[in-house]
């Protein structure tokens, strides 16, 4: 098969660059490892691009940035794995009820600063799940095909994602930065 061109790859891919950038940087935490990411992702799916019989693009694409990610963060040490977690078994983390829509109701208390810094502060399987759900808005189907898991895991992670992220927000100190 031949290899398509450069123009037809960046039709492709261009459109979601700015996603792949947003979870590399949501994963990695460092914005020049980010950019690392993308760019040795970019051209591992220039290489593919050939091959690519899927259906969605954007979710094909981001499973290439995280896998290049995950590559680097196993290169700077060992990633610490999660347990996995379920809601109906798990013990209670926090007192009184979670208002309907936590993220809602601190979004307007806390600055980006403060999201992004508790973002970053989450297990990275937390982070990538909530990254791709609640800032790209990938259905979980894409989440699912793009981090390699069943669907009921990104359900899971991301319910956990959304519990530690509530959680660390509500720490946030409502005066001035965090400390």
């Amino acid at each position: 098969m031949a290899h398509p061109s450069a123009e037809a790859f960046e039709r492709f891919a261009l459109p979601h660059a700015e996603a792949a950038l947003a979870l590399a940087r949501a994963l990695v935490r460092v914005d020049a490892d980010a950019e690392d990411v993308v760019q040795e992702a970019y051209v591992r799916a220039f290489k593919y691009f050939g091959s690519f019989s899927g259906t969605s693009p954007r979710a094909w694409l981001l499973a290439i940035v995280r896998n290049a990610a995950y590559a680097l963060l196993r290169r700077q040490g060992p990633l610490v794995p999660v347990a996995d977690f379920d809601d109906q078994t798990a013990a209670p983390w926090a007192s009184g009820e979670l208002p309907l829509t936590p993220e809602a109701a601190l979004l307007g208390a806390v600055d980006a600063a403060q999201v992004r810094a508790a973002l970053g502060g989450l297990p990275v399987e937390f982070r990538e799940v909530v990254v791709l759900r609640e800032l790209e808005q990938c259905s979980y189907k894409e989440i699912a095909e793009i981090a390699h898991v069943p669907i009921g895991t990104v359900m899971s992670r991301l319910s956990r994602g959304r519990r530690l992220l509530h959680a660390a927000l509500a720490q946030v100190p409502r005066e001035g930065p965090p400390s």
